[in-house]
C-alpha cells in the first residue's frame, strides 16, 4: 500500500499512468480510506487467525486478501471524471479478463456507490464493476488527490469474503457468493497468469506501454511511507 500511494504521487509529478498487480504474503484484511473498523472488527480476534490488518489510501470497504490478485492503478489526472476514468480502468479489466477465458461484464446495475460502512466490498455490484452471470468478480474503489489518483481492485480467484462475517465482532450481513477464477475456468490460474493477461490488455490500449520493476522508479522515501502503513494507529484510526 504504501508502494501505491508513491506510485500515486509519481504519477503527478511525471504524467506517467502505471499498473500494479501483485499478491499478498499472508492473508490480511484491508479498510477502505475512510471506512471504520473500530468497533466492528477486532484486532486480537484477527491475530488470533494470523490475519494482517491494513488501511488503504483508496476507499471502499473491508475485504480479505489471500486467494485473488490485487491491482493498482496511479495516473495523473487529465481533466476526466472519477466515472470516466473507472470505466476506461474497467474496460481494460475487462479485456485481460476475457483473454483469460473469463466473459466478464461492467455492471449496468442502478444505484449509487454504497457508503464506507461495516459492509463487505463483496455484498452486491453496483454500476461499473465487474460481473459474471450478476455476480460481483472485481471490488474496486478509486480515490482522487490533487494531480493524480489511485484505483485498487481485488480479483477473486477463490471465495475468501465469505470469511468476513466471522470476523466481525458485531453481526454483519453475509456476503453472496461472489464469482471466483476457480469457478468460472475450472482451475485456480497464478498471479503470472493473470497479470500477463492484464499487461497484454494494457498493451493492446497504450501503444507506449512499457514494463517496469518498482526499483526502476525512483521512489523516494518508501521506508516511510511503509512504517505509517505499519502503524495501528493508522489501520484503526477510526
Amino acid at each position: 500500500m504504501a508502494l501505491d500511494e508513491l506510485l500515486g504521487e509519481h504519477a503527478a509529478h511525471t504524467g506517467d499512468s502505471m499498473l500494479r498487480v501483485y499478491g499478498w504474503a499472508q492473508p490480511t484484511l484491508s479498510f477502505g480510506r475512510n471506512q471504520t473498523a473500530l468497533g466492528v472488527y477486532e484486532p486480537g480476534r484477527l491475530l488470533e487467525r494470523d490475519i494482517a490488518t491494513v488501511r488503504r489510501p483508496t476507499g471502499g470497504r473491508a475485504l480479505l486478501h489471500h486467494r485473488e490478485v490485487t491491482y493498482c492503478v496511479a495516473a495523473p489526472i487529465a481533466g476526466g471524471s472519477l466515472r470516466s476514468s473507472y470505466l476506461d480502468i474497467n474496460r481494460m479489466l475487462c479485456d485481460g479478463l476475457r483473454r483469460l477465458g473469463v466473459n466478464a461484464h461492467i455492471s449496468t446495475r442502478s444505484g449509487r456507490a454504497p457508503s464506507p460502512g461495516p459492509l463487505p466490498c463483496f455484498d452486491a455490484p453496483v454500476a461499473g464493476e465487474l460481473t459474471v452471470d450478476g455476480r460481483k468478480l472485481v471490488g474496486s474503489a478509486q480515490w482522487r488527490g490533487e494531480h493524480a489518483f489511485l484505483q485498487h481492485g481485488s480479483i477473486l480467484v477463490a471465495d475468501d469474503q465469505s470469511l468476513l462475517p466471522s470476523l466481525a465482532s458485531v453481526p454483519i450481513p453475509i456476503v453472496p457468493p461472489p464469482a471466483t477464477l476457480t469457478d468460472l475456468l475450472g482451475r485456480a490460474p497464478d498471479l503470472a497468469e493473470v497479470a500477463e493477461a492484464l499487461f497484454a490488455a494494457v498493451r493492446k490500449h497504450v501503444r507506449e506501454a512499457v514494463r517496469v520493476e518498482p526499483g526502476d522508479l525512483r521512489l523516494e522515501g518508501l521506508e516511510l511511507v511503509a512504517k505509517r502503513y505499519r502503524d495501528e494507529s493508522w489501520t484503526w484510526r477510526r
